[in-house]
């Protein structure tokens, strides 16, 4: 069974042997047989459970592959003969088991993924402590070392997981009734395996394992939904990690919360300046970076410009139920002017709760970065460097020209531009610093008595401490609004950069390419792939690929971010993602990144659904050519196969004397009749050669000597030709064109009326020869004419001439060799087929040089 789809896995998953799988297997079959699903046991293994055997009941069972090994006789699950039955829903257990060698697979799981590539559902069983990764966890938990493992993707990649759940008393009562092993092995495996904590621990394992892959389920959900908000369905705790002394003190104490509750996530995120240059040592980082996995957890680089509102943004992007933040370094002075990021992370964090661990370095002071600048390196040195030089070149000006004359207000404001000066160039900070040494410089050279740094006058004091506020205030104003003009750029930039795509995705004039293109011109990324793969398990392979630095290395061809903080991975859906690779990309970029990855979605879904398109109307296409052969076959065919075995009876008869001209007549008859047959047969191969692209002409200069003559000959009585022979020489392929002509003149003479000759002409324009058959038979209507080239369109002719396939050969070959055909009227009434045929252009051109 070839059905064009995967097949669907369903594993029924359980804790320990004996809670039930294949019995709730079993269940399930027969369910489905009850709404009527084909469904056959492929191999179920009862271990003499009468319970098991009874409930197989009248499944059909496939007979298993019988392997010889050792001397001994083992049976396996065949393969081949469940291809051969080709069910909807085959049973396969112990999808962990091992097959015997010589067996075509080593493990029955990929015995399993051959009935799903065929199409086939499968429904299978498997116990936790055959999970791949929790071999060692099982090893620790029960002292037995697990021999037959599966990998977890495969579980973890079935369309459904059906949890077997048992507690363990139950399950040690089912042991004791011989429900599960025979009675000799009862005592030992309920004091070994079977133990109340060992069963306990084995089914945590397996709720816990499931409940991640529903967490995965749930993540997709949302971001399918566009659900920004946290559903607080895990625990999962969030804590932000600075690169401080403190930040070991956070992870362990976030570890602690973390192992309160089974199964609760540690995931913990440093965020790093704008300009992706971390203001803490790379050694550092990888110091925390493996505390974090050591403890458990998974570390994440992101890059903000507000600290407190990236961690909150990541925190919701991964639908966290606690942020774990350390008590702010700074002093109590700058937290009452500046504020602190704990207190912001708590304003913003919503419905997400804030624990705030207090440490031996919390109010003790530190040097920051500031996170208000998001200027270069470059411009925050000159904005230092002109704090000090602006003033002191002014003071120097004001003092060469002379102020004697000048009001303390005017140097005032003289040196107020050139804190503004300094605000443009350099940010707030260095404003602040220059707003200072310029109100020193005012009261030392400007503000009466020069020299010292006293003041004489009341006002003066008052202008001086007005300059300062001014000047701090206007700077910070000055810095703020820089700031929010390149934000401004920056989202103006992007928004018509994603307004363009979709335009030109929506009105289908992109491409997959293109958004590469775009994605790694607009965030400036070195490398950018988009790739698929064709289903879960399938390797991914690049659809469209953009090298936008030509000397920086390829991303990875796996992993993303979490690998390495300079490779962002974008998931589009479970088939399709963006791998961005080159820098650090910024958290606020996340959103426009994933806006990219839908438009390339809707690309790819539009292509798909071109393709699918295309493929169904080849479908259609094939389908109506079949039900019209069908439907013309039953009367076209079969008329002259009639008219030829009636002839042949006559003439083979020993019952009926026939003289000569009888014989000559039933022989006629008998050859006009095969004629037509083969013309019929001879256009439904050409017919079936032009849909399937197997006519290969074979073009070059001809003569119409060498192909009307040929063509016209068996309606030669009912023609008038009128062929000059100075005609230039046709660039064509004259066995095809010869066909053409054919089909078209067949076609004429049939649908003149009695007696009427058909007018064939040809004529040289100036790049074409033109040939012209013109009848005077009823004609076409214009309604008819777009029509009238397709195949099977007979035109109301119910006469048994053919099956309506003569100008549909035509009209194919004609494309096949450069040539058009068309339809007119012919003036008084009928139809005149127009043959446009090139030119052999460059032997015309070199016999006129």
């Amino acid at each position: 069974m070839t059905t064009g789809r995967r097949g669907r896995l369903t594993v029924y998953l359980g804790a320990a042997p004996g809670v039930g799988k294949t019995y709730a297997m079993l269940d399930e079959a027969h369910r489905r047989r009850a709404r009527g699903t084909d469904v056959v046991i492929g191999l179920v293994e009862t271990h003499g459970r009468a319970a098991t055997i009874e409930r197989i009941g009248d499944l059909e069972m496939l007979s298993r592959r019988l392997v010889e090994h050792r001397g001994s006789t083992l049976t396996e699950l065949d393969v081949p003969a469940v291809l051969e039955r080709a069910p909807e829903v085959v049973l396969v257990d112990e999808l962990a088991h091992t097959n015997a060698p010589g067996s075509e697979h080593p493990k029955r799981w990929q015995d399993v993924h051959d009935l799903l590539d065929a199409g086939i559902d499968v429904v299978t069983t498997v116990n936790v402590q055959h999970l791949a990764s929790l071999t060692d966890d099982v090893e620790a938990i029960t002292g037995v070392r697990q021999r037959e493992t599966v990998p977890d993707q495969v579980v973890r990649d079935a369309d459904q997981i059906q949890l077997v759940d048992l507690s363990p008393e139950q399950l040690r009562r089912r042991l004791a009734h011989g429900n599960v092993y025979r009675a000799e092995q009862i005592d030992a495996s309920m004091s070994s395996f079977f133990r109340v904590g060992n069963l306990t621990a084995l089914r945590e394992l397996a709720l816990l394992w499931l409940a991640d892959r529903v967490d995965d389920a749930l993540t997709r959900y949302r971001a399918d939904h566009s659900i920004g908000g946290t559903w607080p369905a895990r625990e999962r705790i969030v804590v932000a990690v600075t690169g401080g002394p403190e930040t070991e003190t956070l992870l362990r104490r976030a570890a602690r919360i973390a192992q309160r509750a089974a199964g609760t996530e540690l995931l913990a995120v440093h965020v790093l300046p704008t300009d992706g240059l971390p203001a803490t040592p790379s050694s550092t980082i990888a110091a925390h970076r493996a505390l974090v996995e050591s403890l458990g957890g998974v570390f994440h680089t992101v890059v903000g410009e507000d600290v407190p509102s990236a961690v909150v943004d990541f925190a919701r992007g991964v639908n966290a139920t606690m942020i774990v933040v350390g008590v702010s370094r700074h002093p109590v002075w700058r937290q009452a002017l500046l504020g602190s990021s704990s207190a912001e992370i708590a304003r913003l964090s919503g419905t997400i709760d804030v624990h705030l661990v207090t440490h031996e370095r919390a109010r003790v002071g530190v040097g920051v970065r500031s996170r208000y600048s998001s200027l270069s390196p470059k411009r925050r040195a000159a904005g230092w460097g002109s704090a000090l030089l602006i003033p002191a070149l002014l003071t120097a000006a004001l003092l060469v020209i002379g102020t004697d004359d000048v009001a303390l207000a005017t140097d005032a404001m003289l040196l107020l531009a050139g804190v503004v000066g300094v605000a443009l160039i350099g940010g707030l900070w260095p404003a602040v610093v220059a707003a200072v040494v310029s109100n020193l410089c005012l009261n030392w050279f400007f503000a009466p008595p020069v020299g010292r740094f006293t003041i004489a006058e009341g006002e003066n004091v008052l202008a001086l401490a007005v300059f300062v506020v001014i000047a701090v205030a206007v700077a910070s104003v000055v810095d703020l609004a820089a700031r929010r003009t390149t934000q401004a750029y920056r989202a103006r930039a992007e928004a018509s950069t994603l307004a363009a795509l979709s335009r030109s995705v929506l009105s289908g004039q992109d491409t997959a390419q293109a958004i590469v293109h775009r994605l790694a011109q607009t965030f400036a990324m070195a490398d950018v792939r988009l790739e698929e793969r064709t289903d879960d398990r399938a390797p991914w392979s690049v659809v469209a690929h953009e090298r936008w630095v030509t000397d920086a290395e390829p991303a990875p061809a796996s992993g993303g971010a979490e690998a390495d903080p300079t490779v962002t991975e974008v998931v589009i859906d479970d088939r399709h993602r963006l791998v961005l690779a080159g820098r650090v990309l910024p958290a606020s970029d996340r959103q426009v990144v994933e806006a990219f990855g839908v438009q390339a979605g809707i690309v790819l879904e539009r292509r798909r659904l071109r393709e699918q398109a295309a493929q169904a109307e080849v479908l259609e296409r094939t389908e109506s050519t079949r039900t019209a052969l069908l439907a013309a076959v039953s009367h076209d065919l079969r008329t002259p196969l009639a008219v030829i075995r009636t002839a042949v009876d006559g003439l083979s008869s020993p019952d009926v004397e026939l003289d000569r001209e009888d014989r000559d007549v039933l022989t006629a008859t008998i050859a006009d009749s095969t004629h037509r047959l083969e013309r019929l047969i001879g256009n439904l191969l050409d017919l079936s050669r032009i849909q399937t692209g197997a006519v290969r002409p074979a073009l070059r200069a001809a003569s119409l000597e060498e192909v009307v003559p040929i063509a016209v000959e068996p309606w030669l009585a009912d023609l008038a030709l009128d062929v000059p022979e100075d005609l230039p020489l046709v660039h064509t392929d004259p066995g095809l064109f010869e066909r053409v002509v054919a089909n078209v003149v067949s076609n004429a003479v049939r649908h003149s009326p009695p007696g009427a000759k058909v007018l064939f002409t040809a004529s040289a324009a100036r790049d074409a020869v033109e040939l012209r058959v013109a009848d005077t038979g009823p004609g076409v209507p214009d309604e008819r004419k777009t029509t009238m080239f397709e195949p099977f369109q007979r035109l109301d002719d119910t006469s048994a001439g053919g099956l309506g396939l003569g100008l549909a050969v035509a009209a194919g070959l004609a494309n096949a060799v450069g040539a058009r055909i068309s339809a007119e009227d012919t003036p008084g009434g009928g139809l005149t087929m127009v043959l446009t045929v090139p030119r052999e252009m460059a032997l015309d051109d070199g016999m006129a040089s």
